[in-house]
C-alpha cells in the first residue's frame, strides 16, 4: 500500500462514470477510493484487463492524483502509460491499453451546496469576531482575545506567506533554468536529427554510384557491396524515425492533412526538420488547385485503365527511386503516350514523359522520321510508353543521384527546367544534400525560378500528397500505389 494520503479538501470532490456491458456506474467520492477487479475495491470492474487491485485515487500534495498499484497492465492516458495521474476537471483514465475506460471528475464544492443554517452562522461569527467594521464599539472580553488572538494568526500568516512567495520565486527562476535548458537541448536533438537525415542522403548518393558501377562491371562483390550500403541506409533510417519521435515532430495535434505533406517530403528526399514554414501551406494551395479541377481524377483512371500504373511504378522502384514520381509523368502528359509539345529550339517534345530528341537519344531511345511535326509517330519510341518509361526513370536516377544530390523536388525542377537552365545553378550550389535541395534553390535563386517550373513542382508534389489518401481530400478514387506498396 502507498503512504499515508493527505486528507482530501472539503470543498472538492471526485465524480467517477463508467459505462459498461453490464451497465452504467456513477459514484461520488471525498476520501480515497481503489479500482479494481476485487469486490472490497469502492469501484469494482469485472474485466479481464483489470488487475484485483489495480488503482487507487487519493488526495495528495493538495490535489487528487491516480496512483497505479502495480497492475499487471498499467493505467493510460492518451495512450501512454503512466505511474501516477494528476486529475482535472475531467480525466479519461483506461485501465489497460484496450482495457475499459473511466471518467474521473474533479468537482468544486460551492458555498451554495452548504446547508441554509451553515451559511448564517458562519456570517455572524464572520462578522463578529473578524469584520474590521465592527472594531469600532465596545466588545466583551471574549472577543477582544478571539480579535488579537486572530491578528497574531494574520502576522504569522503573512510571514509564513512571504517564505511561500520567496519560495515559489526560486522554484519559478529554477523552472525557467530548466525550460531554457530544455529548449537548449530540444536544438542539440534537432541538429543531430539533421545532421544524420543529410547523412542518410549522402549514403543515397553514393549507393546510386556503387549501383552504376555494378551496372557497368561483372564484379560479383559489387552486390555485396550494395547489400552493405543498404543496410547502413537502413539502420540509419530507423534512428532517424527515433529522434523525430523523440522531438514530436508528427505532433498529435496535426491533422491527418499535414502529416501527409511531411511524409510525401520526406519520401521525395526533403529534410521535415529544415522544411520551410509555407511549405505546408504552399502544398495547401495546389491541393485546392487540383479540388477544382477533374484533370487529376481523369489521369489516374487513364493510367490505370491502360496499366501504366504497375509497370510506371515498377521501373522507378528498380531505380530505386520512390514510386511517387509517378504523378511527374501525370503533369508532363495526363499519361497520354501520344501528346507532342510545341516546336522549341530543343526539338519537339514527345510521349508520355515529354522527352526533347536530344535526351531521348542519350538515353537510348530512337527517334522517327516525324521528329519535326507535332504528329505521334509509330516509329519514335517516345510513343512507345513502357520503352520512355524505362529511359524516363534512368534519367530520373541519374539527376537524382549525382545533379540532384538525391533531392526529389529538385529532380523534378531539373527535369522541367531542363539541364541548360537550371544545372548550370544546381551546379554552382555544395555538391551535398544539405547544401543541394529545394529550398537551398529557391533562397539563393527565386529571381531566376520560371513560375513554369515553381508551379511544375509543386503540383507533382500536391497530386503525391493527395495521393496518399484520395478520400481524405474528397476525390473519390483510391491510392493508385497502394497496391504495389503493399506487395
Amino acid at each position: 500500500m502507498s503512504a499515508q494520503p493527505l486528507q482530501p479538501s472539503s470543498f472538492s470532490r471526485i465524480r467517477v462514470s463508467y459505462a459498461g456491458p453490464n451497465g452504467t456506474l456513477e459514484r461520488i467520492f471525498q476520501a480515497p477510493f481503489r479500482i479494481g477487479r476485487d469486490a472490497s475495491c469502492e469501484v469494482s470492474i469485472q474485466n479481464g484487463y483489470v488487475s484485483r487491485i489495480h488503482a487507487e485515487v487519493i488526495y495528495e500534495n493538495g490535489q487528487w492524483v491516480a496512483k497505479d498499484l502495480n497492475s499487471s497492465n498499467g493505467i493510460f492516458v492518451n495512450g501512454q502509460r503512466l505511474q501516477v495521474v494528476p486529475l482535472g476537471a475531467k480525466t479519461n483514465l483506461r485501465l489497460g491499453v484496450e482495457g475499459p475506460e473511466i471518467a474521473l471528475a474533479v468537482e468544486v464544492v460551492t458555498s451554495d451546496e452548504q446547508k441554509p443554517g451553515e451559511r448564517t452562522m458562519v456570517a455572524n461569527y464572520i462578522s463578529r469576531y473578524f469584520d474590521h467594521r465592527a472594531h469600532a464599539g465596545p466588545v466583551g472580553e471574549h472577543t477582544m482575545f478571539v480579535r488579537r488572538a486572530f491578528q497574531q494568526v494574520q502576522k504569522k500568516q503573512r510571514r509564513t506567506f512571504g517564505k511561500i512567495v520567496a519560495a515559489l520565486v526560486v522554484l519559478l527562476a529554477v523552472a525557467a533554468g530548466f525550460a531554457i535548458y530544455e529548449h537548449l537541448q530540444n536544438r542539440k536533438q534537432r541538429a543531430l536529427a539533421e545532421n544524420l537525415f543529410y547523412s542518410m542522403k549522402s549514403l543515397d548518393v553514393d549507393l546510386a554510384n556503387v549501383q552504376r558501377l555494378v551496372l557497368e562491371s561483372p564484379n560479383p562483390q559489387g552486390a555485396q557491396e550494395i547489400r552493405k550500403y543498404q543496410n547502413r541506409r537502413r539502420a540509419m533510417e530507423q534512428d532517424y524515425d527515433r529522434f523525430l519521435a523523440t522531438l514530436h515532430v508528427y505532433d498529435p495535434k496535426m491533422t491527418p492533412q499535414q502529416r501527409l505533406i511531411l511524409r510525401v517530403a520526406r519520401i521525395f528526399g526533403e529534410c521535415e526538420l529544415a522544411m520551410p514554414p509555407e511549405f505546408v501551406t504552399e502544398i495547401n494551395n495546389y491541393i485546392k488547385k487540383w479540388q477544382s479541377s477533374g484533370r487529376l481524377a481523369a489521369a489516374i483512371k487513364t493510367a490505370n485503365a491502360n496499366g501504366y500504373t504497375k509497370v510506371i511504378a515498377q521501373d522507378l522502384l528498380n531505380q530505386d527511386l520512390p514510386p511517387q514520381f509517378f504523378y511527374l509523368a501525370l503533369q508532363e502528359s495526363n499519361f497520354d503516350p501520344y501528346v507532342s509539345g510545341p516546336m522549341t529550339r530543343k526539338g519537339i517534345a514527345k510521349g508520355m514523359w515529354q522527352f526533347i530528341p536530344e535526351t531521348a537519344l542519350k538515353y537510348g531511345l530512337h527517334l522517327g522520321p516525324l521528329i519535326d511535326l507535332r504528329r505521334p509517330d509509330p516509329g519514335d519510341d517516345r510513343h512507345h510508353w513502357d520503352r520512355e518509361t524505362r529511359a524516363a526513370a534512368a534519367y530520373l536516377k541519374d539527376l537524382y543521384s549525382s545533379d540532384a544530390q538525391a533531392s526529389g523536388l529538385l529532380v523534378m525542377a531539373c527535369y522541367n527546367w531542363g539541364e541548360d537552365s537550371v544545372l548550370p545553378l544546381v551546379r554552382s550550389m555544395p555538391e551535398n544534400p544539405r547544401e543541394r535541395n529545394f529550398w537551398k534553390l529557391l533562397t539563393k535563386y527565386k529571381d531566376k525560378v520560371p513560375q513554369e517550373t515553381y508551379d511544375y513542382v509543386f503540383y507533382i508534389a500536391s497530386a503525391a500528397v493527395i495521393g496518399e489518401d484520395p478520400h481524405l481530400f474528397g476525390f473519390n478514387f483510391d491510392n493508385p500505389l497502394a497496391n504495389l506498396e503493399n506487395q
